[in-house]
C-alpha cells in the first residue's frame, strides 16, 4: 500500500469536519486538528480545510516528518500501522511502541543490543529494524504489527479508564484501529 492509499483510506475513516464536545483533540477536518492545521501554517476556518492541505500535511508531518518511510523500505506493514497510530496517538508515541517492541523481541540483548525508547526513528533504530527483519524475516514483521497493536489497546484502555469521555471513543478505536494492518 502506497502513502497516499493509506492516507486515502484514513481521510475515508476519519471523514470530513467532526466537532466532537468530548473529543480532547477538538474540531478536525479529515481528521486533522484544528491545533495541528495551524502549527502547519492552514489560517482559515477548520471546516474549510482542503482535503488536498489535509494530504499534505499526513505526508509531511505524519509520514515524511515520523520518518516512517524509512520504516517502509524495510518493513512497508510495519509503516503502515506505525502511519496510523502516529496520527491517532502521536508520532513519538507509535515510534515508542516500536522501540520498546524491538528491545523487547532482542532475545535478551542476544539478537541486537536494546535502543533507547526515545520516540525518534534515527539510525540505530532503523538498524535495529533491519538487524530484526534479517533474523525473522515476514514472519516478524507480523509479529512486530501485532505487538504495537497489543500496545496500542492497552494504551486505549488505559485512556477509557482514566477519562471517563473517552469510553465514548474505545469501541470505535478498537474497532477500527487495531488489526487493520494484519488482519484487513
Amino acid at each position: 500500500m502506497t502513502v497516499d492509499e493509506m492516507i486515502d483510506a484514513l481521510i475515508d475513516r476519519e471523514g470530513g469536519y467532526v466537532a466532537d464536545p468530548g473529543d480532547r483533540g477538538g474540531a478536525t477536518r479529515f481528521g486533522i486538528t484544528e491545533a495541528v492545521a495551524r502549527l502547519q501554517g492552514y489560517k482559515g476556518d477548520i471546516r474549510n480545510l482542503p482535503r488536498a492541505e489535509a494530504v499534505a500535511i499526513y505526508k509531511r508531518l505524519y509520514w515524511l516528518g515520523a520518518r516512517f518511510d524509512a520504516v517502509a523500505a524495510i518493513a512497508p506493514r510495519l509503516a503502515a500501522e506505525l502511519f496510523d497510530a502516529g496520527v491517532n496517538m502521536g508520532p513519538a508515541t507509535a515510534i515508542t511502541f516500536l522501540q520498546r517492541a524491538l528491545n523487547a523481541l532482542n532475545r535478551g540483548a542476544t539478537d541486537y543490543p536494546d535502543i533507547a525508547v526515545d520516540g525518534a526513528i534515527g539510525a540505530k533504530t532503523l538498524a535495529t529494524l533491519t538487524s530484526f527483519v534479517g533474523k525473522r524475516g515476514e514472519a516478524g514483521e507480523t509479529v512486530l504489527v501485532r505487538a504495537i497493536d497489543a500496545l496500542r489497546g492497552a494504551r486505549y484502555i488505559r485512556l477509557a479508564e482514566t477519562r471517563p469521555a473517552d469510553e465514548a471513543f474505545l469501541y470505535g478505536w478498537l474497532a477500527n484501529r487495531i488489526g487493520e494492518t494484519v488482519d484487513g
